[in-house]
């Protein structure tokens, strides 16, 4: 059993989100001692993983409630965790087309400036979605 202070350290998580993911329910609340500290069990600790490399994933906060509903539950399928993980899948998949539109976009009208000293910029038209007049 450790404390909030060494388990923040070993996870390397904020105290302060170790503390909302208790809030929020994503971490059960830990056993505590006499004088009130909270104590975390090695069960906590691999939750605390879970949660963690869920975040790095990606899994949204939502994703990670229902994947460890289902595991708490004990009676789940592995089709279960597969349909929720291949909806994260094509979200994902959607960010990236959404982004390599972005990356496409800020590249072309970065392609359009040349960086002169002048107030016309075509990055400020592009962002306006037409040319900006610059007054004398």
């Amino acid at each position: 059993m450790i404390k909030r202070g060494e388990l923040a350290n070993r996870s390397g998580c904020n105290l302060e989100t170790i503390r909302y993911y208790e809030k929020i329910g994503l971490l059960k609340p830990p056993e505590r001692t006499a004088s009130g500290h909270r104590l975390y069990s090695r069960d906590d600790q691999a939750r605390l993983g879970f949660i963690l490399r869920g975040r790095d994933l990606g899994f949204s906060i939502g994703e990670l409630m229902s994947l460890l509903t289902l595991v708490d539950s004990h009676d789940y399928s592995c089709g279960e965790v597969l349909e929720l993980t291949d909806g994260h899948l094509a979200s994902v998949r959607q960010k990236i087309i959404d982004l390599k539109k972005l990356e496409r976009t800020l590249a072309d009208v970065s392609a359009q400036c040349d960086g002169g000293d002048v107030p016309e910029c075509p990055i400020i038209d592009a962002l306006y979605g037409h040319k900006v007049v610059v007054p004398n």
